[in-house]
């Protein structure tokens, strides 16, 4: 499908893609920190759309084609102290922004999938607007807490320093990122990565972006009470060697959930390698079919 864009309000129009029948059970797929909606495989979407989910894919605010803000990011200094400009959204504005997408697309209650920050915004939806929500997968996630999750120390270096301005550049940056915090038990597809990177580039790239994203997880601090809200079924998936969100904080979340279920992947990072990709799929499906089943028997 083309690309569409939707007006969320609030000034925020996002860039979104479909897959599947929409009359199938609709899934929104929630992508990560600086990382746009086409992180999300079209192979991914089509595989989870043939078991008979309606896939929407989206990129967030201040990422690829949805809207940019222009306000600077937080300093290293700032997110280090936990302390932001008054400017700054949070990980519930973006939720707002996923909740509204649903509402417009006339797709509520959906089971919502999570990629990292996507797992923290998934969150947030499902702790303040239940009533959307059929089901949350957190994958590789975390609950702000400043105990569990945090990235290894050789990540910081990436997560503080702006990503180059020139494409050839960017896409270097990317690979070794992905070389540092990727999947060590499944292949690794550099090509594919390289030709992502380029792609997101040529799509939107905004040096400050992922600053004012990164801005938006240290704005929402500790969100481990407010995870008690939530009321969806609920799979937190991990990696047992991810370097970015390290696995405590899946564990961290799965415990503040109330009723979530811990699943562990061996050897998977912080990526999606295609190797791992039955597991997840299988995962989510079964998930959510088995909410839709609870859902259907409290109704009755």
């Amino acid at each position: 499908m083309p690309e569409e864009f939707c007006d969320v309000g609030r000034g925020v129009t996002l860039c979104y893609e479909t897959f599947g029948d929409p009359d199938d059970t609709p899934i929104l797929l929630i992508m990560g920190l600086a990382t746009q909606m086409i992180a999300w495989h079209e192979d991914f979407c089509t595989e989870l759309a043939e078991r008979g989910f309606y896939v929407v894919r989206f990129d967030n605010r201040d990422i690829g084609r949805s809207t940019h803000f222009n306000f600077r990011p937080p300093s290293a200094g700032q997110m280090l102290r936990r302390r932001v400009p008054p400017e700054q959204y949070t990980l519930s504005d973006m939720g707002e922004d996923a909740a509204e997408l649903l509402r417009r697309l006339g797709i509520a209650p959906a089971h919502l999938v999570g990629a990292s920050m996507g797992g923290m915004i998934g969150q947030m939806l499902a702790a303040e607007h239940p009533e959307l929500v059929r089901s949350l997968t957190s994958i590789m996630s975390t609950t702000g807490s400043r105990w569990h999750g945090q990235p290894a120390l050789s990540v910081y270096p990436y997560l503080l320093r702006p990503p180059p301005r020139d494409r050839d550049g960017y896409i270097e940056r990317s690979a070794e990122i992905f070389g540092l915090v990727g999947s060590t038990g499944f292949t690794r597809d550099d090509q594919y990565i390289r030709e992502r990177a380029g792609r997101a580039y040529d799509r939107g790239f905004d040096v400050r972006a992922g600053g004012r994203q990164l801005g938006a997880i240290i704005a929402s601090g500790d969100r481990t009470k407010k995870l008690g809200r939530i009321k969806a079924p609920t799979l937190v998936i991990h990696g047992t060697v991810d370097k970015m969100i390290r696995p405590s904080g899946g564990k961290a979340t799965a415990k503040a959930i109330p009723g979530a279920r811990l699943m562990m992947i061996e050897g998977m990072g912080h990526d999606l390698p295609r190797g791992v990709w039955p597991q997840i799929i299988d995962a989510i499906a079964e998930h959510a079919r088995a909410a839709d089943g609870a859902r259907a028997r409290a109704a009755a």
